[in-house]
């Protein structure tokens, strides 16, 4: 029965409050390790609290995948009452979380992970479509097949002002960074395979960079499922992220835009000032 299936993932899919309300998903954090203490993602720290330590100290946090121990008492809060658990993680190339949650699994019955080989409001869109199918009445085993089905057509991309974040968490050289700053170039992190990349270059003040960025990205919708879409951003003025949110919607005919604000991982590896249009593709990209 679909009652008896809960969708489930871990906090970096960046759901809002009212998007986890809406669709009854329980997250299970991840651990964010910032100076010498251990911190909830979501719970008791903040993207805020990560660029304020950053400014103080120059430090960037480490985030901690879920562990074994911890992924098995978030199933078990469901599997002991009856329930199936269909449970979505950042991708296995960035995070030990997918790997520890399938150990976890095995250990009980009727609880499947999905790695979405994305991170942020990529993972979003698989745990929000998942959602949608359960309240169509698939089950479990329908469910986790459609789901795995639409992960290469996840289109998930950020454009990042400054690349100090990714060049001080080993991401990209000094080079790089020096170049990109001199240049006044913002990158776009394209997520492919699992994987980011640098998939362009832009030149310009940011704002004008999204512009040029979103309507690249929206303008040709005929691809494009338009359900959802989300604006993800970190740190952002809300005013660029409510304006890149109306140009998608200008762009292309989409039924819902989310406005979302990422949370710590993303936050910690690419750092204030990033913002992504994310969307779903009728074929892989």
């Amino acid at each position: 029965m679909a009652s008896d299936i809960v969708i489930t993932s871990d906090s970096t899919t960046d759901l809002s409050p009212e998007l986890r309300e809406r669709y009854n998903i329980s997250v299970a954090p991840l651990g964010i390790t910032l100076g010498d203490k251990v911190y909830t993602d979501g719970v008791d720290i903040t993207p805020d609290d990560i660029y304020a330590h950053h400014a103080k100290t120059g430090e960037l946090p480490k985030t901690t995948a879920t562990n074994v121990g911890d992924c098995l008492d978030f199933f078990k809060k469901f599997t002991d009452e009856g329930k199936t658990v269909i449970h979505f993680t950042i991708s296995s190339d960035m995070s030990s979380t997918y790997n520890n949650a399938c150990i976890a699994a095995s250990e009980l019955e009727n609880v499947y992970v999905i790695d979405t080989k994305n991170l942020s409001t990529g993972g979003g869109l698989l745990v929000v479509a998942a959602a949608e199918m359960l309240r169509d009445g698939l089950s479990a085993e329908e469910i986790v097949k459609k789901s795995t089905e639409l992960i290469p057509c996840v289109d998930a991309s950020f454009v990042i002002d400054s690349l100090e974040y990714l060049y001080k968490g080993g991401r990209c050289s000094a080079l790089a960074m020096f170049g990109a700053n001199l240049l006044k170039l913002k990158p776009c992190i394209q997520v492919k395979n699992g994987k980011m990349d640098v998939s362009k270059k832009y030149r310009g003040k940011f704002e004008d960079v999204l512009k040029q960025y979103i309507t690249e990205k929206a303008e040709d919708y005929s691809d494009i499922v338009l359900d959802r879409v989300f604006i993800t951003h970190a740190g952002c003025d809300p005013e660029v992220a409510k304006n890149a949110a109306e140009l998608a919607k200008k762009l292309a005919p989409f039924k819902e835009v989310f406005i979302t604000r990422a949370g710590c991982t993303v936050s910690s590896h690419c750092g204030a000032n990033t913002l992504g249009i994310l969307f779903i593709r009728k074929s892989p990209i």
